[in-house]
């Protein structure tokens, strides 16, 4: 039986973990570029916030009520149906997968400048990230107490780097001369609802992650009343480091500036330490997207594990180690898929263009679970956590990402066509794996 091993600390660590990735050091650019303006910028980030935080209490209840190992896969198979978790959850593990493996490229491409000052060979990152990808792997095979101290170590030098260019503003240092933007890099002015709902897409990818923290509900001790607690205190630290560094952004670099700018988090450092500064933000950075990948790894794990309960996976996948408590075999394939994509980097490019779409589709529906849960009473006799303000909330959330999805589907029909495809893929696999165990007897009907 899988123990709870995580406290309030720990969850929260696991939240800004799960969603302060790459995004902040880079989308800030886009959503400059498209909002046109300081205030259409600023609003767009807050209102990302907002949403965030409406889906952070929603999901927080659906812990809360339904604090289960792999809570992301098993909330799509109560409220639903089974075939609709197992695709949904295939694409996201994949996609997942793909990320992780290009966060790790990209984090190898920071220490790759220490031998390489005119960029890392792609062998060198494939081999730098393949090694992150086994170090942590070891981490978490000797348990989940083992790996979530690590993560929150170094959560804490993430954060710490996020404190860093937060103090930039004080520096003495001035900043490179400006390079003219690339072509293309401008858009054309638009009205002011087409602006927001641009700069709004671009911030919600970077707010993105803390429902995975629902994956974690069968772990965490006094799940009723740490996993709220936990994914509240995280999105609350988000907000306000994201709007607190947006507008060191604008006040460092400057808003026209920021819009083209490469690398705003290695023109903060150099602003406060100079020459230094690009050293000390390749260490912390490189040591930020290890953060990642070492959430990735304790995460995605668990919703093989539910699958396997399901009997939709292999028995195998759900089997826990004795000494450590360890899902050995979720693990170890989850590990091998990432670095399998290292070598299929263009695909999964194109597997997460197409995911960004299917994301949005599952944020809304896993979101909706709340009504069904709520109708069903489930976890009723249980001291659980009721949001207020319901069901304003979770429709504010559940809409804002329909709303993207939409805009996603107008803006690039070819990649939601694909995503449709292969979830449409996936959905048909559910039934063709359920015909073939059928005889065994397992699984649970929905």
């Amino acid at each position: 039986m899988n123990k709870r091993q995580l406290n309030l600390f720990d969850l929260t660590m696991i939240v800004v973990s799960l969603v302060i990735g790459m995004g902040i050091f880079r989308t800030p650019v886009s959503a400059a570029a498209r909002a046109g303006t300081p205030s259409i910028f600023f609003l767009a980030w807050l209102a990302g916030g907002l949403i965030a935080l409406c889906g952070a209490l929603t999901y927080a209840e659906i812990g809360s009520r339904y604090p289960v190992t792999g809570g992301y896969y098993k909330v799509f198979s109560y409220g639903y149906h089974p075939s609709i978790a197992f695709a949904v959850n295939c694409i996201i593990l994949l996609s997942n997968a793909g990320s992780t493996a290009v966060v790790g490229l990209i984090g190898a491409e920071y220490i790759g400048r220490f031998f390489y000052p005119d960029g890392a060979p792609e062998t060198f990152r494939q081999v730098v990230t393949i090694g992150g990808v086994i170090f942590f792997y070891v981490i978490n095979l000797l348990g989940l107490k083992m790996s979530s101290r690590v993560l929150n170590a170094l959560t804490v030098i993430k954060l710490l780097l996020i404190l860093l260019l937060l103090l930039s503003v004080f520096g003495h240092y001035p900043l490179p001369a400006h390079t003219a933007p690339a072509a293309g890099a401008s858009l054309p002015q638009l009205s002011f609802f087409k602006a927001l709902g641009f700069a709004l897409v671009a911030a919600s990818f970077s707010y993105g992650g803390y429902q995975q923290t629902i994956n974690f509900g069968g772990e965490v001790s006094n799940p009723s009343r740490t996993l709220p607690r936990g994914i509240g205190y995280g999105i609350t630290i988000i907000i306000l480091l994201y709007l607190s560094l947006n507008l060191v952004y604008t006040k460092v670099i400057g808003f026209e500036q920021l819009k083209t700018s490469d690398s705003i988090a290695a023109l903060l450092m150099q602003h406060l330490f100079g020459p230094v500064g690009d050293t000390v933000l390749r260490v912390l950075m490189f040591l930020s997207v290890m953060c990642y990948v070492n959430v990735s790894l304790m995460s995605n794990p668990r919703v093989m594990y539910a699958m396997s309960n399901e009997g939709i996976l292999p028995a195998a996948f759900g089997k826990r180690s004795e000494r450590r408590d360890v899902i050995v075999w979720s693990l170890t394939v989850f590990a091998a898929i990432i670095i399998a994509t290292l070598f299929f980097s263009s695909a999964v490019d194109r597997v997460i263009n197409y995911s960004i779409f299917l994301d949005s589709f599952g944020f809304a529906f896993s979101a909706g679970t709340i009504f069904i849960l709520r109708r069903r009473k489930m976890g009723e006799d249980k001291n659980i956590y009721r949001m207020k303000l319901f069901p304003v909330m979770p429709l504010i959330f559940i809409i804002a990402y329909a709303c993207i999805a939409v805009s996603i589907a107008i803006g690039d029909p070819a990649s939601a066509g694909y995503g449709l495809l292969i979830f449409a893929c996936c959905f048909g696999l559910y039934f063709i794996i359920r015909r073939r165990r059928r005889p065994s007897g397992e699984g649970v009907s929905n």
